[in-house]
């Protein structure tokens, strides 16, 4: 206790010396939580990328590579699937939905999907949250588009603009479907997933542009107007994937194993979570980066601390003297120091973690919306709670070193007068 009031007094003494101290190791300590909670909202954002989804379907293929064509719009299939096979499976009794994804066109390099009206009811992100509109609506004619927020901003579309898809994935399309163009019917809110940047239309209206075209060019002479496609049979011959949502999860297993051999063609049932995880598995080395980053921050903090310190020893020498003078053990002058190290980083500590959550509190509604990241206010998880406690014992250990100068400073040396 004793050693304690001592090294307030002294601290206080030296208050704009302590006081930038402090103020340093909390910009550390801020750093290092902020990267903890920035690095732990993308891996959940990461994996909350698809929610409420049992098996992703797709040509025989990796689960990885079936993840990201299909959910990320990231390469391309290495087959599709056929429509009788995709018809037989949604009729098994354990799937509750289906929606169907048909991929292989773009606009203005974003990706277009095809899929039917389901997928607006059961696609779910984020623990469990549905699609919204911003504006308009889901499809109601045969050549509606429903962008993405990120097409929508980027592009500057608003309700009613016409859109012409191209064929093929890149971001200038020679192949464009000019005589069947689409209208923007609706505009999804941000979700911070791949919908941001895809444009969504129906699957009849993928097939309806691609009714009079072949092996990737238009087949001469058969040109087939939009108000004449009206009236075929667009029933697709494939498609690219499929998700399904199951009665009940317990039948997930079985049910992929199933798919996996079925017999008219060979194809793939992913679990979605499993193959998020084999994903991040990947490409989360970032990760150890940005904490390997943040905690040569903290120790650069610390070190400034006990720079310090020591910087001061020399004006203080005649201080410790005193106090050796008047009784003080050895003991009491290698604990001061030490308490004063302490002092100052569990302070630093305390206020960087404060000036997070006011910075969280302010920031996180611009991230969510700008950047789709959703970083939670919370409680210091355990292992945070552990980094700053292994800090506050670090600063400790560190005041050891001006501690221990200053203990091997004589009395004899401390109270002479220098010239």
């Amino acid at each position: 206790m004793i050693v304690g009031r001592l090294a307030l007094k002294s601290l206080a003494n030296r208050w704009p010396t302590a006081l930038l101290t402090v103020f340093g190791i909390a910009l550390s300590v801020m750093l290092l939580l902020g990267v903890e909670k920035v690095r732990n909202g993308a891996r959940q954002s990461f994996t909350d990328t698809i929610s409420g989804t049992d098996l992703i379907v797709g040509a025989r293929t990796g689960e990885v590579q079936l993840l990201l064509y299909s959910i990320f719009r990231i390469g391309d299939a290495t087959n599709t699937i056929a429509w009788k096979s995709y018809s037989e499976i949604a009729a098994f009794p354990e799937i509750a939905w289906i929606v169907p994804i048909a991929l292989g066109d773009s606009h203005r390099g974003f990706r277009v999907m095809g899929t039917n009206g389901a997928y607006f009811e059961h696609y779910r992100f984020r623990r469990g949250q549905s699609l919204t509109f911003a504006a308009g609506g889901p499809f109601a004619d045969l050549f509606d588009a429903v962008l993405g927020a990120d097409v929508a901003a980027a592009l500057g579309y608003r309700l009613g603009d016409p859109i012409v898809i191209g064929h093929g994935i890149g971001s200038t399309s020679f192949a464009p479907h000019e005589d069947k163009p689409f209208r923007v019917a609706g505009i999804l809110t941000k979700t911070g997933t791949p919908v941001d940047r895809t444009v969504h239309v129906g699957l009849d209206g993928i097939e309806a542009i691609h009714i009079d075209w072949q092996s990737g060019a238009r087949i001469p002479g058969q040109g087939v107007g939009a108000e004449q496609v009206r009236g075929m049979d667009l029933t697709p011959d494939a498609v690219t994937a499929a998700m399904i949502g199951l009665h009940s999860r317990l039948d997930a297993l079985r049910l992929q194993r199933l798919i996996n051999t079925y017999g008219e063609e060979p194809l793939s049932a992913i679990l979605p979570g499993a193959a998020l995880q084999q994903l991040w598995s990947l490409v989360g080395t970032a990760e150890t980066a940005l904490a390997a980053v943040s905690f040569m921050v903290v120790l650069t903090a610390i070190l400034g601390m006990v720079t310090t310190i020591l910087s001061t020893l020399n004006e203080r020498r005649r201080e410790m003297a005193i106090l050796r003078s008047v009784g003080a053990r050895p003991a009491t002058i290698l604990g001061l120091l030490t308490a004063e190290a302490g002092i100052l980083t569990a302070a630093g500590v305390t206020l960087g973690g404060a000036l997070l959550y006011v910075v969280l509190w302010f920031a996180r509604p611009i991230v969510d919306s700008r950047y789709g990241l959703y970083l939670p206010i919370e409680a210091p998880a355990v292992d945070e709670l552990a980094s700053l406690a292994a800090i506050v014992v670090g600063g400790v250990l560190a005041g050891l070193v001006p501690a221990l100068r200053a203990f091997r400073l004589s009395l004899a040396d401390g109270m002479i007068v220098k010239t």
